[in-house]
């Protein structure tokens, strides 16, 4: 009696399965849930979004986005290093010091910037994978070690830091002296406690979560030298596939999402900054002029960028263009905003 007074159960005429290499403590993961809420609801349950966290249906980036490109996975969530070896131009968001804090960044990403590395990346695949929206998965990189407190280029001479394999991070480490190491990410924490690497560039959230302090990560320099962009990526055609209103709901979807993630590291850096100075971490901010020395060590990736990226030269054009117009756009705001 009570399943007849329920009614049918209607399918949803399209379904879309999202993955991300994560868990569930994750900002990816906040993204992904305020996305499907919005779709299956402004769809009118006409969409229904599937969400799998972890490796069920692909274990690292260029597993996934072949998923992505043959249809076996609909969305994907990346960051720059994990894309890099089929768009290696999306490395310009690991570029140090280019963007100066949050209000750029999110201006930055949700503009024409973005468009221009999604026709960049539907060219380079043959028109099947489509980048929907870049967010932000951990807030700001910063250095962090094992040794000691961080102020200078000098400081990081010779220290094994962890990278990932993609090559401008390997290059940024090189240029202020030290020796990139890579390591997958599930190694770092024993790589740290037994001194395989010395340091890392993440952000305060992925530390904590990680627990790299109760491995001997006890140092963080809050630089902020590269935004922690969010790549999520879409089938290109599983996206034209759906009717006009569909893409358009599924593109407010990202949106919405982009906001979750822009917003999610903020909050949850707050306790965990509190629990690594709690722990007896030491926390430095970087003076301007210390600042203005590792903007300046840094210089020869840009170099490097230009002169071995194909695409490098346009895509950093076009985010130095964005940068520019945004911070003026700001500044702008600010001085009316302060009157």
């Amino acid at each position: 009696m009570t399943a007849a007074l329920a009614g049918p159960v209607m399918a949803a005429d399209y379904t879309i399965r999202a993955v991300a290499n994560s868990n569930e403590n994750d900002e990816d993961y906040d993204g992904l849930e305020v996305f499907k809420s919005y779709v299956e609801s402004a769809s009118n349950g006409a969409i229904e979004v599937e969400i799998y966290m972890g490796t069920q249906l692909c274990s690292n980036g260029a597993e996934c986005l072949q998923g992505v490109a043959d249809g076996s996975i609909d969305v994907y969530i990346s960051t720059s290093g994990g894309a890099a070896g089929l768009f290696p131009y999306v490395q310009v968001l690991d570029l140090p010091y280019v963007m100066q804090d949050d209000r750029i960044a999110e201006m930055v990403l949700s503009g024409d910037f973005t468009r221009t590395m999604r026709d960049m990346a539907l060219e380079d695949s043959g028109g099947a994978i489509r980048l929907m929206t870049i967010g932000n998965t951990g807030g700001w990189r910063n250095f962090a070690n094992t040794k000691k407190r961080v102020q200078t280029p000098a400081d990081l001479e010779g220290m094994k830091m962890r990278t990932v394999v993609a090559d401008l991070p390997q290059e940024l480490v090189r240029a202020l002296g030290a020796a990139p190491t890579p390591i997958p990410w599930p190694e770092l924490f024993t790589s740290l406690q037994t001194g395989v690497v010395e340091g890392t560039k993440n952000g305060i959230t992925d530390i904590m979560s990680m627990k790299f302090p109760e491995a001997g990560l006890q140092y963080v320099t809050l630089d902020g030298h590269a935004y922690m962009g969010a790549l999520w990526w879409m089938s290109n055609e599983k996206f034209m596939a759906l009717p006009e209103d569909a893409r358009r709901v599924v593109v407010d979807g990202f949106y919405a999402l982009q906001q979750a993630t822009f917003a999610s590291p903020k909050r949850k850096s707050i306790p965990a900054y509190k629990d690594f100075v709690a722990g007896g971490g030491d926390l430095y901010v970087p003076t301007p002029e210390e600042k203005q020395a590792f903007a300046d060590a840094v210089q020869p990736v840009y170099e490097w960028f230009n002169a071995n990226v194909t695409g490098g030269e346009k895509i950093l054009t076009a985010l130095q263009t964005a940068v520019a117009e945004a911070t003026a756009e700001l500044d702008a705001d600010r001085a009316r905003d302060i009157q």
